[in-house]
């Protein structure tokens, strides 16, 4: 009951119009950051910071949330429509999204990624108002090994479901963890794989890879702009899967949006009876990672607001901007400022009902983009690329790397090789080396510790056994076959 005490309290304080004011601030904020590539939350709310010290910590706190899970929705709309994901957790999206745009189907993707995106914001909102406690708990269980293993699980996951050739797939995983370390190693301070070249000595942003994808000319009609009852019906679980995979991972420190949308995909993939649909317009594509990203964007907020603890960069911009206003993050929170933690919880429900009010009219917009005739919409495109890859850092030599990216994608493209387990190699890859290092420090150089430890030890048995079952000739003929009969 004294939860209900409490939200029905953080309603009425969150149902001020000042907050209300501040909620919808950002969530427009956040879906615009998310439409646009390149910008991101994290710059957007570090931007913001000076400005929050002349608001009340409740405003702050909320228009700074809403940016972060309003650009959850907005940088689906990108991936689907043109295939440039507006952020980071995107990019599983372009995979399936942008193909059903293909066949002129990009307004029940749109539709069903909002819808997915508001049930997903809507039970992690209730996850975090009911279990925070316990499950930062839980969160605090995981070390540098069990990080380490649940990535190795990743890498692995993906490159076993990776359509096409297993060799291909291993080849390109490796090569986007070798361009992920490029750059200063973050323990000695050395320059790794620059070549002498200064502007790569902070490594490749991910926003440059991902803008390198290739890019295909399609014509088709967009028929529907609202999902079908065979849509509802192929994605419903996908959603309820996402959901709770992203719940999951959002509340582990260093999960978030990103870690989720990878997931789901992987699991979707995983359970579906057609995997070989997956990358060609399967709406489960769309559904799962949608969901993920939004659920884990919200529950990340658990560790930092139950144990001061903050689980990705946005998140310690968010304590950054409690400490403006003189209040300590952490567990005393939800006792002292009873007002600004349950006030802000209400909020997320507010701003998920406001962003899918927003989303879903602006479909029939969106789609409108179709309709511009392709040899005026790809220069844009181009532009838009060239001004979001610039606006990262100022640096032009940016945009000459997405170029050569650019040119690599297309080699890729002619090679069948497929972009998803290199993006993943490349975005895992510096997380991977960071938990390994600190593991082995830890253990003094023993290599058992990923398997004494109960977690790490369960990731990396399934590792195991994933990489036995597929390395059998049944299995990898019966893989084989039905990459096959996909593309025949």
């Amino acid at each position: 009951m004294d939860v209900f005490a409490n939200l029905w309290m953080g309603f009425g304080v969150a149902f001020s119009l000042q907050n209300l004011f501040y909620a919808f601030i950002g969530c427009i904020l956040g879906t615009l950051i998310g439409v646009l590539p390149g910008i991101g939350p994290v710059a957007t709310i570090a931007m913001l910071l000076p400005i929050t010290f002349n608001l009340n910590p409740l405003s702050a706190l909320i228009m700074l949330a809403g940016i972060y899970y309003g650009a959850q929705y907005g940088g689906s709309t990108t991936a689907i429509l043109v295939n440039i994901p507006g952020e980071a957790s995107s990019v599983v999206t372009c995979l399936d999204g942008y193909q059903m745009a293909r066949q002129g189907r990009a307004g029940p993707a749109l539709a069903v990624a909002a819808l997915g995106s508001f049930f997903a914001g809507c039970v992690a909102t209730l996850i975090i108002a009911v279990a925070a406690p316990p499950l930062a708990e839980v969160a605090l269980k995981f070390g540098p090994s069990e990080y380490f293993s649940l990535m190795v699980f990743g890498l692995i996951a993906a490159t076993v479901l990776a359509h096409g050739s297993l060799v291909k797939a291993i080849a390109m995983v490796v090569w986007g963890l070798l361009f992920g370390i490029i750059g200063t190693d973050v323990n000695s301070g050395v320059l790794r794989f620059t070549f002498d070249i200064p502007e790569l000595s902070d490594g490749i942003g991910f926003v440059i890879v991902a803008m390198g994808e290739k890019r295909e000319i399609f014509t088709s009609k967009v028929k529907n702009l609202w999902p079908s009852k065979e849509d509802f019906k192929q994605s419903w679980a996908s959603v309820l899967r996402g959901t709770a995979l992203g719940s999951a991972l959002g509340i582990l420190p260093g999960g978030g949006a990103l870690l989720a949308s990878f997931g789901a995909y992987t699991v979707e993939k995983k359970l579906s009876s057609h995997p070989e649909k997956f990358g060609k317009g399967a709406i489960e594509g769309v559904a799962g990672p949608e969901s993920a990203n939004n659920a884990g964007a919200q529950t990340s907020f658990i560790p930092m607001l139950t144990l001061g603890i903050p689980g990705n960069a946005v998140m310690a911009l968010m304590i950054g901007a409690l400490m403006i206003q003189g209040i300590a993050p952490g567990p005393q929170v939800m006792n002292e400022k009873p007002e600004l933690f349950w006030g802000l919880i209400a909020s997320m429900w507010i701003g998920n009902l406001m962003l899918v009010v927003l989303n879903l009219p602006l479909i029939g917009m969106w789609v409108k983009l179709l309709t511009v005739p392709y040899r005026y919409l790809f220069p844009s495109i181009l532009v838009f690329m060239a001004i979001g890859v610039y606006s990262l850092s100022n640096n032009p030599f940016d945009v000459l790397i997405m170029a050569v990216f650019g040119i690599l994608g297309y080699f890729c493209a002619k090679l069948e090789c497929e972009p998803a387990p290199m993006i993943l190699g490349f975005i895992l890859g510096p997380l991977m080396e960071e938990n390994l290092r600190r593991a082995m420090l830890l253990s003094r150089g023993d290599p058992t510790v990923f398997f004494t430890k109960p977690i790490s030890a369960a990731f990396m048995i399934a590792s195991l056994i994933l990489l036995t079952a597929v390395a059998l000739p049944a299995i990898r003929r019966k893989r084989d076959e039905a990459f096959a009969a996909e593309d025949a």
